[in-house]
């Protein structure tokens, strides 16, 4: 779970930092989409690279999820009786609840935002168009329901992030009593950081400040 979470966390950093281009204008969002399909040409065929990197996300997803079900399933064998102290621990806790149930509606927001910007099966200027266009009309302001929607999965991925990153460094053995603040700083302020760059897009579009 903590190495393909890694593997996660930094196809968002990517992702996010991709996405910010919009702030550059058209032409520089239309020219990173380019690159995404054409990144490794002439050496390989087009789009190869893109694909490759989307076979690693999907196996990276699919080994995270299986990951999860299996540790909550051995977390439920090992403690077949429930604790009798009515205060709830850690593990019950409000984190815990935010990742089974968050990742349920993030997994049904990356189902939506593949078939709105990679497939454009809901994107109301379907195949045509530029990415860029594609973008805004994703988010226009007729479509307030979609960025509210996305926002609320983003808020969601940052809790994940912030629980998830904080785990990982207890996984893998990074935690001492000297690290743990540094540990928990840099936890929040990745979650905090892809958090704000991720709503920053759609929300200046849906208010007009992107168009």
């Amino acid at each position: 779970m903590a190495v393909t979470g890694g593997i996660l966390v930094l196809f968002l950093i990517s992702h996010m930092i991709g996405n910010l281009k919009i702030f550059f204008g058209a032409e520089d969002f239309n020219h990173y989409a380019h690159w995404l399909r054409t990144v490794g040409e002439p050496a390989v065929p087009r789009r190869t690279v893109l694909t490759l990197i989307e076979v690693v996300l999907a196996v990276a997803v699919v080994l995270h999820m299986w990951s999860a079900v299996s540790l909550a399933r051995r977390a439920s064998a090992a403690r077949p009786v429930k604790y009798q102290s009515k205060k709830k621990s850690h593990a019950q806790g409000y984190a815990t609840r935010t990742m089974r149930y968050g990742g349920v509606i993030i997994a049904f927001y990356i189902v939506w935002h593949l078939l709105d910007l990679t497939f454009f099966v809901v994107n109301p200027l379907g195949a045509d168009d530029t990415p860029y266009q594609r973008m805004i009309a994703g988010f226009d302001p007729s479509r307030w329901y979609i960025t509210a929607f996305y926002v609320v999965a983003v808020i969601l991925v940052g809790l994940h992030l912030h629980h998830g990153i904080w785990s990982a460094f207890q996984t893998l053995g990074l935690r001492t009593p000297r690290s743990e603040r540094l540990l928990r700083g840099l936890a929040v302020s990745v979650a905090a950081l892809l958090t704000l760059g991720f709503v920053a897009v759609p929300v200046s579009i849906t208010f007009g400040w992107v168009s």
